[in-house]
């Protein structure tokens, strides 16, 4: 006999906004806590917290940027800032991508069905 019902739905780590004290990423498993437990609520609160912070780096580095004047150091240290503040975004973004739920694929042959591969920048064909 065939089953015709489909299979649970597969839920996605959560990719959490901070580093392991090795410098490993580090993941959420889905389960008893759900989406509205402490940790998800900890995860949520730090990456808003990321994101200000990124926009108040950027709006300092466009000060520094806009004087011809500034010293190298000024300029370096908000390079550095900025570049935290990058690497902070992309993780969020890629968190909050992997959490997207996975469209149905079947009837139309509807477009993006997500089969492409991602190039070495980690982006795939039909996303370019």
């Amino acid at each position: 006999m065939e089953r015709t019902e489909s299979p649970e739905p597969v839920t996605a780590l959560r990719l959490l906004p901070w580093l392991s004290p090795e410098g490993k990423s580090c993941y959420l498993l889905p389960g008893g806590e759900g989406e509205g437990g402490y940790v998800s609520r900890l995860a949520d609160a730090a990456e808003v917290r990321q994101l200000a912070t990124g926009v108040e780096v950027l709006q300092d580095a466009r000060r520094v940027l806009d004087d011809p004047m500034s010293p190298y150091a000024e300029v370096r240290y908000a390079a550095l800032r900025l570049t935290e503040c990058l690497g902070d975004a992309l993780r969020i973004a890629e968190s909050r991508g992997l959490r997207l739920p996975v469209p149905d694929v079947g009837e139309a042959g509807g477009a993006g069905t997500g089969d492409a591969e991602p190039d070495a920048s980690g982006v795939s064909a039909a996303n370019r």
